[in-house]
C-alpha cells in the first residue's frame, strides 16, 4: 500500500511482548515494566491475524520484536505461523541473544531467516552496567549459536553512546573481520525513559568513519543503513542516523505493539487500536494507520525528545 507521500509500505514490526530479561538504560526502567493482564495483550491468534491483514495490503516482511521476544513462551509458534502467512517473504527477529544458545536452531526451523542482535559493548563490566543485569559471555554465546544455526544473515546492532562506547567503535567494527556478521551503529534516540543520558551521549554516526580510517564506503545501502567495509571483512559496517540525517523519506514500515496498537511513526504519539477487531477490521485500521504516516518525524536531539508516548521496549525495538 502506498502512503500519502508515495512510500510503499512493505514492512511490519510486530512486538510480541513488553517484557525483557534485561533492563537496558536507554530502553526501559530499572524496575522493568508493570505486567499487564493477559486479556490486555494481543493473543497469538490476533497477532497472526494482524499479519494476514498486513499481507493483504502488500506487507512482505515482518520483524518480530519486544521487549525481548525470546521470553515469550510461544515465540516459536508465533514465528512459525507468521512465516507461513501467504505473501510474507521474510520473517526476521531482533533479540539480545541471551537465549539464542538454546533457541537458535529452533528459530531457524520455525522460519526465521535473519536475526539482529543488540550488543553495545565488548567490555563485561560495561555490558553489566548498560543492561543492569546481563552477562556479556551469554550474549557472545548466543551470537556464536546464531552463526552455527544457518541464518541467512546475522547483524549486530550497537547504539552509539558518547562517553560510554565511543572508544569501542574499532573493536565492535572488528567483529566483521572475526565473524561473518554485519555491524550496525545506531544513533541514540531520545525516547521516553532515556533521561539519564545528557547531551554528550548523542554521538552522530558521522564520527564512526573517523574512527575507522581503513573503512571503504560501499556504493549501496542496506535499507536505511549507509554501508562501509573494512579490508578483508566478512561483513559490512552500517550507519543508521535517525537524528543527524533522518531517513523518513525511505520509511516503509508500520508498527504493531504487543497490546494491540498500530503506530504509523515511531516518534509520534498517534496510535490506532486493533483490539477486538476481526481480520477485515484490522485491515481497515492498517489502511488508516498508513494514511496517517507523517512526512517525517519531529526534530530529535538531546533537548528535543521523541513525541512517542512509550518507552522503546513498549514500542517494539
Amino acid at each position: 500500500m502506498i502512503d500519502p507521500y508515495g512510500r510503499n509500505i512493505t514492512y511490519l514490526r510486530l512486538s510480541v511482548t513488553e517484557l525483557c530479561d534485561l533492563r537496558c538504560r536507554y530502553c526501559m526502567p530499572a524496575e522493568g515494566v508493570c505486567k499487564k493482564r493477559h486479556e490486555d495483550m494481543l493473543t497469538e491468534d490476533e497477532m497472526v491475524g494482524a499479519v494476514r491483514a498486513a499481507a493483504r495490503l502488500g506487507i512482505t516482511k515482518v520483524r518480530v520484536t519486544g521487549g525481548e521476544p525470546l521470553v515469550k513462551p510461544n515465540i516459536l509458534s508465533i514465528c512459525r505461523r507468521v512465516s507461513h502467512v501467504p505473501g510474507i517473504r521474510e520473517t526476521v527477529l531482533t533479540t539480545n541473544a541471551l537465549r539464542l544458545k538454546d533457541m537458535a536452531v529452533q528459530l531457524r526451523e520455525a522460519g526465521v531467516k535473519r536475526v539482529n542482535i543488540s550488543l553495545d559493548t565488548l567490555n563485561p563490566d560495561k555490558y553489566a552496567y548498560i543492561t543492569r543485569r546481563g552477562r556479556l559471555e551469554d550474549a557472545l554465546e548466543g551470537i556464536r549459536a546464531a552463526l552455527s544455526a544457518g541464518f541467512e544473515k546475522v547483524k549486530i546492532n550497537a547504539v552509539l553512546i558518547g562517553g560510554f562506547n565511543d572508544g569501542e567503535v574499532p573493536a565492535l567494527a572488528e567483529l566483521t573481520r572475526a565473524w561473518p556478521v554485519d555491524v550496525r551503529f545506531i544513533e541514540l534516540m531520545p525516547m521516553p525513559g532515556s533521561e539519564e543520558f545528557g547531551a554528550e551521549a548523542y554521538m552522530p554516526c558521522s564520527e564512526v568513519p573517523k574512527k575507522l580510517p581503513e573503512a571503504v564506503p560501499e556504493d549501496k545501502h542496506d535499507g536505511v543503513a549507509r554501508l562501509y567495509r573494512l579490508p578483508g571483512a566478512l561483513g559490512s559496517v552500517g550507519l543508521i542516523s535517525p537524528l543527524s540525517s533522518h531517513f523518513c523519506a525511505e520509511c516503509n514500515r508500520i508498527r504493531l505493539t504487543a497490546d494491540g496498537h498500530l503506530k504509523p511513526c515511531l516518534h509520534s504519539a498517534e496510535e490506532i487500536s486493533i483490539r477486538g477487531l476481526d481480520e477485515d477490521g484490522v485491515l481497515e485500521a492498517m489502511k488508516k494507520a498508513i494514511a496517517m504516516k507523517p512526512r517525517q518525524h519531529g526534530a530529535l536531539s538531546a533537548k528535543e525528545k521523541s513525541f512517542s508516548a512509550r518507552e522503546m521496549n513498549r514500542v517494539g525495538g
